[in-house]
C-alpha cells in the first residue's frame, strides 16, 4: 500500500474529495489516506502558514499530498496557503493538462478542433515571491526574481517529460522583447537545455502573441513552458478553452513532494449541496497515479470519465440543459458503474503499471548556484530617490555628489529618461532613478557606492539603490526606455 497525504480543503473541497476517494476505493487501488488539516479553518485557529505542523509532517514523510480548494483568509495578513505549500516543499514544475473532452461543449469542440495542449509553469519564483516595498507614498515596488537554477529545473523538467509524452514540439512563451535580462535568462536557459533534446523542435513566442494563437488554433501547440505568473494566467486562458476551470487539473512537482490539486475555487455559495463537480479533482488525481506508476488504474478510471461524458450525463455545472443534471454522488456512481468502457472519441490506451516517476533535477546543495563565466565587477549604481522636483533640479542636485569615480549617465522616472534628454508630456511621479556609471568605464568598490551614498543623502530621501553589475561582457543591468 501507497501512502498518500490528503486534505479535504474548504467549501465545497470535503465534498468533491469524498466523491474522488470513493471512486478510487472502488477501484481497489493500492493507496492508504493519511487526512491532514489545511485550509482556512485551520488559519482560524491561529495557523499562520495555514497547515498544523503535524500535516506538514506527515505530507514530508509520505512525499505526496492529494488536496481540494482552499481558501485565504482576506485581510489577515497572511500568504496563500497553495503558495506557500508549493514553495515550501520547491515543487518548482506545475503540469496542466488541457484535453478536449467529449460531452463538454466549447467553441473548438464545436468546430472540430481537438485541443491537447501541456503548459508547464514555473512555480517558486518570479513576482510569486510577494516581495514588495512602498518606496514613496505613491509608489510601490515588486521584486521579480528569475534564477539561472531555478529556471534550470523546470525547463529539465518540461522537456524530459515532452520527451516521455512523444511530443515533437516544445514552446518558451516568454517577454524577453521587453524583459530582457529577467525573461532573458529564462529563454536562454531554455535552448541552453534545447541542446539536449535535438528530437524535440524547440521554439519561442512571445507570450502575448501565444495568446492570440492560442484562442485562435490551439491545435497548434503541445507543450509550453513559462515563468511563474505568465504560466498562471496561460493555464487559466487554456483552461476556458476546454471548458473551464472546472475540467483543469493540475499537478506540483518537486524532487520530494508533489501536490496535486483542483485549481478551481472553493464555491461557498453551493457547498453543502451535493451539486459540485468533482472531474477537476478527479482528472488531478488521475495525474497522481500515473506519477505512481499506477497506469492500469489511471487509463480504467479516466476511459470511465470520459465514456460518461460522452453519455451527456453531467452536473448542473456544464452539458445538455436538456437533460436532467446529476447531484455529485449520482455523478461519481455513473462514473463507477461504467469501470471497463470505453469511449469512441479518444479513448485512453491500455498501459502497464510503471516506476514512480523520476524527477528530474535534483539538487545537490542547498543553496543553488550557478558560478559566473569570466570578471565579475561594479561598473555604478542606480540611487532611486524620493523627490517632488523637476528633473532638471534632480540632476543639478545629482551632479554635485559624483566625486571623481561617477558620471551622471540619466536621470529616469518611471523607467522613462527624463535627463539628459526627455519630454515636457512625459508624465513624472515622486521617484527618480539617478544612474552613475564608473568615468572611462573603470570599476568602483562598494566602498566608492557608500561614500556616493552618503553623499546623496544629504540632498535626497534615498528609497532604494542597486548595483550595476558587469559579468564578463556582459552588463547586468537594462537601460532606461529612451536612453
Amino acid at each position: 500500500m501507497t501512502k498518500i497525504a490528503v486534505a479535504k480543503g474548504d467549501g465545497i473541497g470535503p465534498e468533491i474529495m469524498e466523491a474522488v476517494l470513493s471512486i478510487f476505493k472502488a477501484a481497489k487501488l493500492p493507496l492508504e489516506f493519511e487526512f491532514v488539516e489545511m485550509g482556512k479553518w485551520v488559519f482560524d485557529k491561529g495557523y499562520s502558514n495555514g497547515m498544523t505542523p503535524e500535516a506538514q509532517q506527515t505530507i514530508e514523510a509520505v512525499g505526496i499530498l492529494f488536496k481540494g480548494p482552499m481558501e485565504t483568509p482576506k485581510g489577515k495578513g497572511v500568504k496563500s496557503v497553495n503558495v506557500t505549500a508549493r514553495k515550501t516543499w520547491n515543487t518548482y514544475a506545475n503540469k496542466r493538462v488541457f484535453q478536449t473532452l467529449h460531452g463538454v461543449d466549447t467553441v473548438f469542440s464545436k468546430a472540430g478542433i481537438i485541443v491537447d495542449l501541456t503548459i508547464v509553469r514555473e512555480n517558486i519564483e518570479d513576482t510569486y515571491g510577494g516581495i514588495e516595498h512602498m518606496l514613496t507614498p505613491d509608489v510601490s515596488l515588486s521584486r521579480r526574481f528569475i534564477t539561472r537554477p531555478g529556471s534550470m529545473q523546470v525547463i529539465k523538467y518540461a522537456f524530459e517529460m515532452a520527451r516521455r509524452k512523444g511530443t515533437k514540439r516544445i514552446t518558451c512563451g516568454h517577454k524577453a522583447n521587453i524583459m530582457k535580462l529577467t525573461d532573458g535568462l529564462f529563454l536562454d536557459t531554455f535552448y541552453e537545455v534545447a541542446k539536449e533534446y535535438p528530437e524535440l523542435k524547440a521554439d519561442d513566442v512571445i507570450v502575448d502573441d501565444l495568446c492570440m494563437k492560442l484562442v485562435t488554433r490551439p491545435d497548434l501547440f503541445d507543450v509550453v513552458v513559462l515563468t511563474n505568473l505568465q504560466g498562471d494566467i496561460v493555464s487559466d486562458l487554456c483552461a476556458g478553452l476546454v471548458g473551464g476551470l472546472g475540467f483543469a487539473p493540475s499537478a506540483n512537482i518537486g524532487d520530494h513532494i508533489s501536490i496535486f490539486e483542483a485549481v478551481h475555487g472553493t464555491a461557498p455559495d453551493i457547498a453543502g449541496k451535493n451539486i459540485a463537480n468533482p472531474t477537476a479533482l478527479l482528472l488531478s488525481g488521475m495525474a497522481m497515479l500515473r506519477h505512481l506508476g499506477l497506469m492500469k488504474s489511471a487509463v480504467m478510471i479516466e476511459n470511465a470519465l470520459l465514456y460518461t461524458l460522452e453519455q451527456g450525463i453531467h452536473t448542473g455545472d456544464f452539458g445538455d440543459k436538456s437533460k436532467p443534471a446529476l447531484n455529485t454522488t449520482e455523478f461519481t456512481e455513473a462514473i463507477t458503474s461504467n469501470f471497463g468502457q470505453k469511449p469512441k472519441n479518444n479513448p485512453r490506451p491500455d498501459l502497464p503499471d510503471a516506476p514512480i516517476t523520476p524527477t528530474i533535477f535534483k539538487l545537490k546543495q542547498n543553496p543553488m548556484f550557478s558560478s559566473p563565466d569570466g570578471k565579475w565587477r561594479i561598473m555604478g549604481a542606480d540611487f532611486f530617490i524620493e523627490s517632488d522636483e523637476q528633473p532638471n533640479i534632480v540632476a543639478e542636485k545629482a551632479l554635485k555628489h559624483t566625486l571623481n569615480l561617477f558620471k551622471l549617465v540619466t536621470v529616469s522616472n518611471r523607467g522613462t529618461q527624463v535627463w539628459p534628454k526627455g519630454s515636457k508630456f512625459t508624465n513624472l511621479v515622486d521617484l527618480y532613478c539617478c544612474r552613475f556609471e564608473s568615468l572611462e568605464e573603470a570599476s568602483v568598490t562598494q566602498t566608492d557606492i557608500l561614500e556616493l551614498y552618503k553623499r546623496m543623502s544629504a540632498d535626497f530621501i534615498i528609497c532604494s539603490t542597486e548595483l550595476l553589475n558587469e559579468f564578463g561582457d556582459k552588463k547586468g543591468f537594462s537601460l532606461a526606455q529612451g536612453q
